[in-house]
This record gives structure tokens, C-alpha cells and sequence, in this order.
């Protein structure tokens, strides 16, 4: 593929001159200290509302003894979330110019995913999608727009590809109709056609011209967007407990739970940010596996805090399934996440065996978990935990025998974890 090359006005963050309008030329790949602008992290920010929306919604069908619906409900909604922020994402790191046109088209895609929240507890308890399928046209409405600026200020291959972005995006919203003037049994099917089309879009879009995407900038967005995910789960299992201590003063009951939580999400950050994984972004051969990968990753993410919260719903009574389900809330998108960190992150910075069985063994273990019983989330919590120690105490005997052996300790590629 054919890299493009930077224009001098959008060769910084802040370009020359202080005009409303700017042409929307291409970043540089390499720009020096490159990092997250203040409209991002609000973007983030906004975007994470509707991702505890989608997360409410799990927990009201996995607690009222709907996990099927209520898990394929979620899977539906985060993937709009998701793709939506993605493309905004990668689009900012090829052409953000931050003028005052750029910004309103960047709030208008905020204002949909507002809009989009405002519908999911509809969509999970009518499976109405009419509001969600509102909030992300507008969303990708906007979006198609950036690249038709983007192809206003472009030439030759670089055009084509930003054109063939719009076109792909406004047909696919075409298609995203059928979820709501088709019966209901045949909305999974219309998502699962959807979701491949619309992540086909950017294959094909750039078969002939990759975008100026920045490496350092792409790694910190989604470093953010991830803290940001993981600090929901937080916020929404602190208030699950708190409800519990509070209306039914089961303190003891619910602080294994707690317990647990905390060293799930503890070790849930520092599995994922040990892994320098910018190095390896350096086509769209491994970016586009590892940008699609992270669907999984921020989704099991948020999931884990839902499952911690039907815990707590069931500890009190008031949950309508098992323990044994209950504590699954928790373990599988928690072995999930651990297995696909792995797969995305870790494994590409693992010296041997040992190291690479680190997270699947644990994921395994954690899954194990499950069955015992009001102790489950606990364990759990230990054994991920465990696992962090492990990868630690791994590669520090790696780094003192190459040290012994060779002197010196300049080359340590392996992760604290496996």
C-alpha cells in the first residue's frame, strides 16, 4: 500500500494561522509528540455514556433471567457504540485540522451518540431500535461528511479512497434500515450482514491508499477509551454496592464481591498497558486486526462491571437466576478480556512457553471460578491478580539471566505479563 504524505498545514496539532476554515490535508505519520486533543478526550467522554446505558441494559436482562436476548441486545448496541468511535478515531489521526468546522461536525457526531443512549433501554426492553438507529445516522452522517471535506482537499489516490469512504458509509445506513421496517426475527440477521459490510468499508476504501494514521496518537486513544471503559466499570459496581450496603445492609455478603471486582479491574489495567503495542502498528495489515480485535476488548471490558452488578443484585435477592450464573456474569467476559489482550497485545512480547501460557491458564482458571459458588467473583479476583505476579516474577528472571549472560539488560522485550 501507498502511505500518504503529510501536508505542511497539518503537520502539527495547532496548524499555522488562526482562521475559522482550514483545508483538511493529511497529517505526517511521524510528527513528533503527537498525543490525544482536548476534543477527543470529550468525545471519549461523551461516548462512554452510552456505553453505561448498554451496560444497564445487560444487567437488567441478565438479573431478570433474559441472558440470551439481553447478551445478543448488548452485542447489537456496543457494536454501534464502538464502530462509530473507531472511525472517528482513525479519521482524527489522518486529518484533524481543529478548525471551527471540523469541531461542529465532531460535536454533531456527539450530540448522535447521545442520541443513540437516550434509546438503548428501548431497544433492550421493546427491541425497538428506532431512536439507536436515529443517533447513529447521525453520527455516521457526520462522519461521511469529514471525508467528503477530506477528498475536497485531496488529489489523485487519496481522493478516490476518502470518496469511496463516504460512498461506503452513507449505503451502508441504507441497510441498517431493515432493523426497523423488518419483522423481528430477522433483525440478527440484518445486524450480523450489516457489521460485516460496514467493517468491509475500510478494506476497501483504502485497497490503494493507506491514511497518514499516527501509531503513537492510535495506541494512546485507545489507552484512553480503554481507562475510560475500565473507570466504568468501576463507577457502576461502586453503586451496585453501595445500593446493596445501603437498602439491605449485606455488607458481608457483598465484600468478597467487592473484593473481587477491584482485583479484576487492577489487573485488567495492568495487563493491557505493560505492552508497549505502538511498535507494532505499523501497516494497516496488523492495525486493522488490532483496531477491529479491540470490539472484544472494550466490550468484555464494560461487561465485566455489568456482571459485577448482577452480583450484587443477586447476592441480595434480588437477581432471578443462580449463584452459578451469577458469578458467570463475571467470569466470562473476564476470561475474555484476559484471552483477547492476549491475542491483540501480549503474546507478540512473550519469550517462551511459560510466558505465553500466562493469560490463557489464567482465563481457563477464571472460568473454573464459576462454580465456586458465593466465593466465585474472589477467586477470581485472586487469580488474575496471581497472574499479574506471575508475569512479573517471569520476566524478571528473564531480564537477570540475559542480564548474567550478556552483561547487559538493553534488550527486554517481554511484558510483565503474559
Amino acid at each position: 500500500m501507498t502511505s500518504s504524505s503529510a501536508s505542511p498545514s497539518g503537520s502539527s496539532g495547532a496548524p499555522a494561522g488562526h482562521r475559522p476554515l482550514r483545508r483538511l490535508a493529511a497529517r505526517g505519520r511521524d510528527e513528533a509528540h503527537r498525543v490525544a486533543s482536548p476534543l477527543e478526550l470529550f468525545f471519549d467522554l461523551c461516548f462512554v455514556v452510552a456505553v453505561a446505558q448498554a451496560g444497564v441494559g445487560l444487567v437488567h436482562a441478565v438479573a431478570g433471567g433474559h441472558a440470551g436476548s439481553g447478551i445478543a441486545s448488548y452485542a447489537m448496541q456496543f457494536f454501534a457504540i464502538w464502530w462509530a468511535w473507531m472511525n472517528f478515531t482513525w479519521f482524527a489521526s489522518a486529518y484533524d485540522n481543529d478548525d471551527a468546522l471540523y469541531r461542529v461536525v465532531t460535536l454533531v457526531q456527539i450530540a448522535g451518540v447521545l442520541v443513540l443512549a437516550a434509546g438503548v433501554s428501548r431497544a433492550f426492553e421493546k427491541h425497538d431500535y428506532g431512536v439507536v438507529l436515529i443517533g447513529y445516522v447521525i453520527m455516521r452522517v457526520a462522519m461521511a461528511s469529514q471525508w467528503l471535506r477530506a477528498a475536497r482537499s485531496a488529489e489523485g489516490a487519496e481522493r478516490t479512497m476518502a470518496v469511496r469512504y463516504a460512498i461506503g458509509v452513507l449505503l451502508c445506513q441504507v441497510g441498517w434500515l431493515g432493523l426497523v421496517v423488518l419483522p423481528g426475527p430477522a433483525r440478527p440477521w440484518v445486524f450480523l450482514v450489516m457489521a460485516v459490510v460496514e467493517m468491509c468499508v475500510p478494506l476497501y476504501a483504502e485497497k490503494d491508499f493507506t491514511t497518514s494514521w499516527h501509531p503513537h496518537h492510535i495506541s494512546e486513544r485507545y489507552g484512553l477509551f480503554t481507562i475510560i471503559v475500565i473507570g466504568e466499570t468501576i463507577a457502576a459496581a461502586t453503586a451496585a454496592v453501595k445500593s446493596g450496603v445501603n437498602e439491605h445492609d449485606a455488607l458481608g455478603e457483598l465484600l468478597p464481591i467487592a473484593a473481587g471486582g477491584l482485583l479484576i479491574v487492577f489487573a485488567a489495567w495492568w495487563i493491557y498497558f505493560v505492552v508497549p503495542i505502538h511498535g507494532r502498528l505499523r501497516g494497516n495489515g496488523q492495525a486493522f486486526l488490532w483496531g477491529y480485535g479491540h470490539y472484544l476488548i472494550f466490550g468484555s471490558a464494560a461487561a465485566i462491571g455489568a456482571g459485577l452488578e448482577v452480583a450484587v443484585e443477586q447476592a441480595i435477592g434480588r437477581a432471578h437466576l443462580s449463584t452459578t450464573a451469577a458469578s458467570a456474569a463475571v467470569t466470562l467476559p473476564t476470561a475474555l478480556y484476559l484471552l483477547s489482550v492476549w491475542a491483540l497485545h501480549s503474546r507478540h512480547y512473550k519469550v517462551g512457553i511459560a510466558q505465553q501460557l500466562v493469560l490463557p491458564v489464567t482465563a481457563l482458571l477464571v472460568i473454573v471460578c464459576t462454580f465456586l459458588g458465593h466465593w466465585a467473583v474472589i477467586a477470581a479476583g485472586v487469580v488474575s491478580a496471581l497472574a499479574v505476579a506471575t508475569g512479573v516474577t517471569l520476566t524478571a528472571r528473564m531480564a537477570a539471566g540475559q542480564s548474567g549472560a550478556s552483561g547487559t539488560s538493553g534488550e527486554r522485550e517481554a511484558s510483565p505479563v503474559a
